[in-house]
């Protein structure tokens, strides 16, 4: 995991593991580090941050973080708090199904066609705050 300290956003999903929420939370990061914002953006498993990986560490305390979690529980935010990371934003999976309530992720192993719709606007929304992110940063 090479990294360029604290010119990146780290996106820290959730772990969720057989959790549809949780599922989507990773999906959805995914879809920004690989996709909408690659480059620019990185992820790191939320298993290692709460161990205390010292790269891990690093990565949350030198570079601005996205939490993404799935449930109310909020591991991903508290675990970047935690560890003295540097939390510039946090989503939460429930708050995107509560705007889309038509989309009922229902698969545990897989995502449906309603989660990986929902992971695709989730990860919008992400790419959104990254651009705002970059934008205050290129002016200070």
């Amino acid at each position: 995991m090479k990294s360029t300290f604290g010119n990146k956003i780290i996106i820290i999903p959730c772990s969720g593991i057989g959790k549809a929420l949780g599922s989507i939370s990773r999906e959805a990061a995914y879809g920004v580090v690989e996709n909408l914002r690659k480059g620019v953006t990185e992820t790191i498993c939320l298993a290692l941050l709460v161990s205390r990986d010292e790269e891990s560490l690093r990565l949350v305390q030198g570079n601005k973080c996205i939490a993404v979690d799935g449930c109310p529980l909020e591991c991903a935010k508290k675990n970047v708090k935690l560890a003295g990371g540097n939390l510039a934003a946090d989503f939460r999976v429930v708050d995107a199904l509560k705007d889309h309530r038509k989309l009922k992720p229902k698969e545990v192993t897989f995502l449906d066609h309603d989660g990986e719709q929902l992971a695709m606007i989730l990860a919008e929304e992400i790419a959104k705050k990254v651009d705002d992110l970059l934008r205050r940063t290129e002016m200070n």
